[in-house]
């Protein structure tokens, strides 16, 4: 694993690597799956690291996808209880706040979403944003991180991503970026394309001049 300080930027995914919403996020899957007529089991295999319309679009195509997605949404807002940071995850933001770093969040969650999760938790909120609705094409397609590129304002070279799930790390890599894994959603044989490999982000005050602090437990 690299010192942080040898990089100018980061790109961060965020369900998976800055916080943890699957319990509300499968749930919620799983719920609908249910009521639509779906295996739940299969649509879960589709739902981390993609847009949820793209994987409305996969599972269920015969649906209105942005319909469905509307509602998802709505429900998903109101049962945030049960989100929880990443290890690590408030004392990285708070030092790449206090240093000053160039960083963002791009996420296959819808915008105000995001928002609302990270405000849940008390996390910093991103200098740059790139949700769901902000490009055309979701995760594994690199749109996300190119575009997460140029709000940065950086060479691709500069920047490191962190990513959970195999379609966030084939985007940031198909943008030309370095990418640790979380080993928080998936095995190790998935993350195969990452660049380096950790458990949390923890991991990482090993390697740069963060902080030592303690982790909330849960909010």
């Amino acid at each position: 694993m690299p010192s942080l300080n040898q990089f100018d930027g980061f790109l961060f995914d965020m369900d998976g690597t800055l916080l943890d919403s699957t319990p509300c996020i499968e749930g919620l899957w799983r719920r609908w799956a249910t009521h639509t007529g779906l295996d739940a089991d299969w649509v879960l295999q589709h739902i981390h690291g993609r847009r949820g319309i793209d994987t409305i679009r996969l599972v269920a195509p015969h649906l209105d996808a942005e319909a469905t997605l509307k509602m998802l949404i709505a429900e998903e807002q109101q049962t945030l209880e049960g989100t929880t940071a990443i290890a690590g995850a408030r004392a990285l933001l708070e030092w790449l706040a206090a240093t000053q770093q160039k960083w963002g969040v791009v996420t296959s969650a819808p915008r105000q979403l995001a928002i609302a999760k990270l405000a849940y938790l008390d996390l910093p909120q991103p200098p740059v944003l790139i949700g769901a609705e902000d490009v055309r094409h979701g995760k594994p397609h690199p749109a996300p991180y190119v575009q997460g590129i140029a709000a940065l304002g950086l060479p691709a070279s500069r920047i490191l991503a962190f990513e959970d799930a195999p379609a966030g790390i084939l985007s940031a890599r198909a943008a030309g970026l370095a990418v640790v894994a979380l080993r928080t959603s998936h095995p190790d044989h998935a993350l195969g394309d990452a660049s380096w490999i950790i458990d949390d982000l923890l991991d990482l005050q090993l390697h740069a001049s963060m902080p030592q602090q303690p982790e909330d437990a849960a909010c």
